[in-house]
């Protein structure tokens, strides 16, 4: 019986040591070396206004500062990834910042959760960058210097 207590202990030991080195290969972060300014805007409202808000402060962000100089990463999670759907009203503002280099984060629990309320899988725009877990990358940008922001 100790046997097999140790053996689960010594699993759930290597499990949890392996964890954050699978976790930070899953959301790598934003290929800009030489930012100075490292902002994350965090969207989990499907409202409009809100949407249109953080379209808006990226937007403004880039005109302030050198592109160059600045990364911003938009971490869409719950109802706030209706703005990274195919579908999407505001499709071409969000590839025009993705082509100006702001990165799009779309959570993929919210996406498998809608999968099973609704026995179809949502189509996410193929630009947006799928993480596992929205508010995991917002805690680990946070980690790694990176501002939140929610407009």
């Amino acid at each position: 019986m100790r046997s097999k207590v140790f053996c689960a202990m010594l699993l759930a030991l290597l499990a949890c040591a392996a964890m954050p080195q699978a976790f930070a290969q899953q959301v790598p972060l934003q290929d800009k070396p030489f930012a100075e300014h490292k902002i994350v805007l965090q969207l989990s409202d499907g409202d409009a206004r809100k949407q249109a808000l953080v379209l808006s402060v990226a937007n403004n962000l880039l005109k302030a500062y050198d592109p160059d100089k600045i990364a911003i990463e938009v971490v869409a999670f719950g109802p706030g990834i209706d703005l990274l759907l195919s579908g999407s009203e505001r499709r071409k503002q969000v590839e025009s910042l993705i082509a100006q280099g702001v990165r799009f984060d779309i959570c993929l629990n919210t996406v498998d959760t809608l999968e099973r309320e609704t026995g179809k899988r949502p189509e996410f725009i193929p630009a947006a960058t799928p993480v596992q877990v929205g508010v995991g990358q917002i805690l680990f940008l946070a980690e790694n210097g990176y501002t939140l922001v929610r407009p």
